[in-house]
């Protein structure tokens, strides 16, 4: 386990960065032609490319969405940063759920900025018609990270509403402080 902050959360959100970066070239060189599906497990799960110039479950805001979604990218990605520099080591659960969503969202950033056709997704789960959203590496860090800070500040919240007045002020103003 990493001694340090930086050690961890760079260690994590590179390792999404990568895996995301190197899924989607060996998509864009293999999967063709786009929204051609190749089945891997039959039906249920198949690998097909598809380029996505909007965002989750297919929100879009028209021409410019690319530019809105960048300036999101980086709002989000600032939040991110000052959630980091506020949880202390010991915390290496929400570390580990921030560097997740980070490594997602740069993944899913560098689509953005490199290509206006959009972000690259390959991975397709369903039945026949009953199909998800086709998603990528990317998306499912960022998921699965949101996920994890959501129950851990849920969970926090939780531990200082429960506690005694006095220690409850306590934990709340440790909590925020570290």
């Amino acid at each position: 386990m990493p001694r340090s902050k930086p050690a961890l959360f760079w260690g994590v959100a590179a390792g999404v960065l990568l895996a995301d970066a190197f899924t989607k070239t060996v998509a864009v060189d293999r999967l063709v032609p786009a929204y051609l599906p190749h089945p891997l497990l039959g039906d249920g799960v198949r690998f097909t490319l598809v380029y996505n110039p909007g965002a989750a479950f297919g929100m879009h805001f028209g021409a410019q969405s690319r530019w809105i979604f960048v300036t999101l990218t980086f709002a989000a990605l600032g939040v991110l940063g000052k959630l980091y520099l506020e949880t202390p080591l010991a915390h290496r659960a929400r570390l580990l759920a921030i560097a997740l969503v980070t490594g997602g969202a740069l993944g899913n950033l560098l689509d953005r900025l490199k290509s206006s056709r959009g972000v690259v997704d390959f991975i397709d789960l369903g039945v026949g018609a009953w199909r998800w959203p086709t998603f990528n590496v990317a998306d499912i860090a960022v998921t699965s990270g949101a996920v994890l800070l959501g129950l851990l500040l849920w969970r926090s919240e939780d531990a200082v509403a429960a506690a005694p007045a006095g220690k409850a002020a306590d934990r709340a103003s440790g909590e925020l402080a570290g």
